[in-house]
């Protein structure tokens, strides 16, 4: 298709104006699948000024037909589900089962923000005398600059583009460079439905570079990150010069806590199978397990089984589990928090290296370690990989302690049947979002977010509203 390796600018497919591009490898096969633009000073500079272009018409449409048109970009995503989903598995490797659902979950990011466009609502407020009329309006903040990570390519640029365009506000994305393709539908989207000219444009090409000349330009009003710490510091340090809202969602090292009177054989399961979803690679993913220790054995003994049990292999076949990590730094990365914790003392239940008869790709066996202390890294940094550490705690207040004692606050997940336990637990958690009974959170209709190093605001529920509209207030005097 014509635009597979292009990028959009101003409603045309375009290609980088002094013809480099990067590499698009696949992780299963490490073969090459294509290319995209490297995009110049030039490029970006074009897409600047397409995007200034693009609010002054977007904004000035009403929200039923901005309401309309992201509709119809969530039909058109839907007619082309399983071209997106074969995309989506090529680029980035995960099982099609699971790029299926992202792509689905994408299809309901356009439809929820496209009828939450008809509900941006201000107020009214009674002021000191009759004689003054009050009132707050929310008005699309402006040009967006967004900047999505290449696990979930395709989903979180739509957390981003949908809510930003659902409020009048014109986009500029920049894709994952590891799987920069599967966005490049949400344009094909776009223009099938209607919408204007540089309302939404998408560059391709180093990180780095790129977003620094689109925070610098005064185009750009609002930013908005899904990526690492040391990313999302140099964004903050960035938009401090220009004094630029952000909106960051980072690292996630979510703890769960498995209570005594859990279902604690189903909990187990659970926890394995959403532990390794996208082969660990999940902001969200249940990433440190603390078990009560009168359970604990049979908790670990059923998390053993199924990790085992799971087939690994390219995410084209059907009976494939768990597909390959993105790129071979992730493979790096299991490898030294496995090697780490055994040199500190762990345990290795299962895993710990590439599996056999896999000779290419960037595979990695689901890997299971006890014995684990606040010494190693599995339980300090981000894993984002299929290395799951199992510990024990005696009582609430000592798993609340260990759960809490990282720098990140993205998500938490506990298991139990007491009503008493869930609240304290849940309200306990030094975290955005909490999980009971469930490892599922991700949805467009609640807001998505942390605290601490994971980052600040919200992209989803009706807090979205914040993140992509300013407040005007208006003092009227009769």
């Amino acid at each position: 298709m014509d635009f597979v390796n292009r990028m959009y600018v101003h409603g045309e497919w375009v290609d980088g104006e002094d013809g480099q591009t990067l590499p698009i490898v696949d992780p299963a096969t490490e073969e090459l699948i294509g290319t995209v633009p490297r995009a110049t000073a030039g490029d970006v500079a074009r897409a600047l000024e397409s995007t200034a272009a693009g609010f002054a018409v977007w904004r000035e449409v009403d929200a039923w037909t901005r309401s309309r048109t992201l509709r119809r970009m969530s039909d058109y995503l839907r007619e082309h589900l399983e071209e997106i989903t074969a995309a989506l598995t090529a680029e980035q490797g995960k099982p099609l089962g699971e790029a299926r659902a992202e792509t689905i979950a994408t299809v309901d990011h356009f439809e929820w923000f496209g009828e939450e466009a008809k509900r941006i609502y201000g107020r009214t407020i009674d002021g000191h005398s009759r004689g003054q009329r009050l009132l707050v309006l929310r008005q699309p903040i402006g040009p967006v600059a967004a900047f999505s990570p290449w696990n979930f390519p395709l989903m979180l640029a739509a957390r981003k583009v949908a809510p930003a365009l659902a409020a009048g506000c014109s986009v500029i994305l920049k894709p994952p460079r590891e799987a920069p393709r599967s966005a490049l539908w949400l344009a094909r989207a776009g223009a099938a439905a209607g919408l204007p000219p540089g309302a939404l444009n998408i560059v391709t090409g180093d990180a780095g570079p790129l977003a620094a000349q689109l925070i610098a330009s005064p185009v750009i009003r609002k930013i908005s990150l899904t990526g690492s710490v040391p990313v999302g510091q140099e964004l903050m340090r960035l938009c401090a010069e220009q004094v630029k809202p952000l909106t960051l969602e980072l690292g996630g090292h979510s703890p769960v806590l498995v209570f005594a009177d859990a279902d604690v054989e189903q909990a187990a399961e659970l926890c394995a199978r959403a532990k390794f979803r996208n082969c660990g690679q999940v902001c969200i993913s249940a990433s440190r397990f603390y078990v009560e220790e009168s359970v604990a054995d049979r908790f670990r003994d059923r998390f053993v089984a199924v990790a085992r049990g799971l087939r690994v292999g390219d995410g084209r076949r059907p009976d494939t589990d768990v597909g390959p990590l993105a790129n071979p730094r992730r493979v790096a990365a299991a490898e030294h928090l496995v090697r780490d914790a055994l040199d500190k003392g762990a345990r290795l239940l299962c895993g710990g290296g590439r599996p056999a008869g896999l000779t290419r790709g960037f595979f990695f066996e689901p890997t299971v370690i006890d014995g684990v202390d606040s010494r190693m890294a599995v339980m300090v940094d981000e894993p984002f990989g299929p290395v799951a550490p199992i510990a024990t705690f005696t009582d609430l207040a000592d798993g609340l302690q260990q759960a809490n004692a990282t720098q990140f606050g993205l998500a938490g997940y506990l298991f139990t049947t007491s009503t008493r336990t869930a609240f304290l637990a849940a309200e306990g958690l030094d975290v955005g979002m909490v999980g009971v009974n469930t490892l599922l959170l991700s949805t467009p209709e609640a807001p998505f977010g942390g605290v601490k190093r994971s980052g600040f605001g919200r992209e989803g529920g009706t807090e979205w509203i914040d993140a992509y509209t300013a407040a005007k207030y208006l003092n009227i005097s009769l």
